[in-house]
């Protein structure tokens, strides 16, 4: 019966050494992380629904007002936001590069903007491999296009040189079988 519960004191110390590592751990990684102030996002959030009702014109004079003032976490969220409205892949990219510039920051500011930055760059990123994979199609599509024109006249062609071949078939006197004259045209 002894030799049944010589396993139970290995397993004892091994749970309870794990249980001792846990604090410390859950400890350490509370300290890495600062505290999010969600207030700080309401702002970028309410320009995010400007930005989405201004014209083409006012987007571009808000994309030079945003150069001009001073560069924090919150403008560079604000700028990613920007360049997301045009649909071109140079700026989401730029876009992503923006924001993962702030969610490398540990600064107070920019810790309090990561969960939108992240919600942003994995939204933007899934627009950018949309569109690349749209441009693909795209290409692939005047590709076929393209062929298929080719075949078209390739066809055409076909079909003018067995027109003219029945042409001339059928301009040649037909020869009787027997005497190899050709054969009285019928009235």
């Amino acid at each position: 019966m002894r030799r049944e519960w010589r396993w139970l004191p290995p397993l004892v110390a091994a749970l309870l050494g794990a249980c001792a590592g846990q604090p410390a751990e859950e400890s350490a990684a509370r300290k890495a992380v600062s505290p999010v102030d969600e207030t700080a996002m309401l702002p970028v959030l309410g320009y995010l629904q400007l930005l989405q009702r201004l014209s083409p014109p006012e987007l571009a004079r808000e994309r030079k007002v945003l150069t001009m003032v001073r560069q924090t976490p919150s403008t560079h969220v604000r700028q990613a936001m920007l360049l997301a409205q045009s649909r071109g892949t140079a700026d989401l990219a730029r876009a992503i590069a923006l924001l993962d510039g702030v969610l490398k920051t540990n600064a107070p500011e920019s810790v309090s903007l990561h969960p939108l930055a992240r919600a942003l760059a994995q939204q933007y990123q899934e627009r950018l491999k949309l569109e690349q994979e749209k441009q693909k199609l795209e290409f692939q599509n005047e590709k076929l296009t393209q062929q298929l024109k080719d075949s078209q006249r390739r066809g055409d062609e076909i079909q003018e040189k067995l027109d003219a071949m029945a042409n001339i078939e059928h301009s040649i006197p037909l020869r009787s079988k027997l005497g190899g004259k050709p054969a009285a045209s019928p009235r």
